[in-house]
C-alpha cells in the first residue's frame, strides 16, 4: 500500500514538472514572438536593448527610441500562468486577457493623474468611458492629454494612464490585437501620435 502511495505521488510529481517545463517553454515562445513583433513595429525607430522574464508569465523588455517623444520605455507582457495549473484554471474562469504595457516618460511631465478605460476606441468616438483623479486636485486641464489621445488612430487600447511620476505614460493592448504585423505597427504609431500631441500641447 505504502509503495503504490509512493508511486503515485512521484507519478503526480513527474506530471507537474512535465507540465510546468511544456507550459513555461510555450509562454517563452509566445513572449519571444512578442518582442519580435514589437522589435518590428518600431521600423527602425526604436530597439529592444533587453528583456527578462519574471516567473512564467511575464515578460519585461527595455526600450530605446531614436526621437524624445519617449525615455526610459518599457514594455511589459503578461501571459496566462499555464506553467500552475490552478492559477491557469482561475485565469480562464475569469477570462483574464493575455496583455501588453507601453510605460514611458514624456518630454514633460503631466501635473495630474488621469486614467482613460476603454475596450476600444477611435477617432470618431470622443466619449470616455472612464476618467477618474486619485483624489488629488488636478493642476492643469487634461483636455491636451485627451486631445491628442482622440487624434491617434483606431487601436485595441484598454487602458491610457497619465501620471506625474515616473513612468508618466502607458498604455496596455491585448496581445492578440498584435498578432497582425499591419495592427502591431499602428500601435506605435498610436503611442507616438499620443506622445507627439500632449508634447506639443504642454509647449
Amino acid at each position: 500500500m505504502g509503495r503504490l502511495l509512493l508511486i503515485d505521488v512521484a507519478g503526480s510529481v513527474a506530471l507537474l514538472g512535465l507540465w510546468y517545463f511544456v507550459f513555461s517553454t510555450y509562454n517563452r515562445k509566445k513572449g519571444a514572438a512578442a518582442l519580435r513583433r514589437v522589435q518590428m513595429a518600431c521600423a527602425g525607430k526604436g530597439r529592444i536593448l533587453e528583456s527578462h522574464w519574471e516567473g512564467s508569465s511575464r515578460l519585461q523588455a527595455r526600450l530605446h527610441f531614436a526621437s524624445r517623444w519617449f525615455e526610459n520605455a518599457h514594455v511589459t507582457v503578461k501571459f496566462r500562468p499555464r506553467a500552475l495549473p490552478v492559477h491557469w484554471l482561475l485565469s480562464c474562469w475569469k477570462r483574464q486577457k493575455e496583455t501588453l504595457t507601453f510605460e514611458a516618460d514624456l518630454g514633460g511631465s503631466p501635473s495630474f493623474h488621469l486614467e482613460v478605460v476603454r475596450h476600444r476606441w477611435s477617432a470618431h468616438n470622443r466619449g470616455v468611458s472612464s476618467g477618474k483623479s486619485d483624489g488629488r486636485e488636478w493642476k492643469q486641464d487634461p483636455s491636451a492629454e485627451l486631445n491628442a489621445l482622440m487624434s491617434a488612430r483606431r487601436q485595441d487600447i484598454l487602458q491610457v494612464h497619465f501620471r506625474p511620476e515616473s513612468p508618466q505614460f502607458s498604455a496596455t493592448v491585448d496581445l492578440d490585437a498584435l498578432a497582425d504585423p499591419d495592427a502591431a505597427a499602428g500601435l506605435v504609431s498610436a503611442l507616438r501620435e499620443i506622445a507627439a500631441g500632449a508634447s506639443a500641447f504642454r509647449q
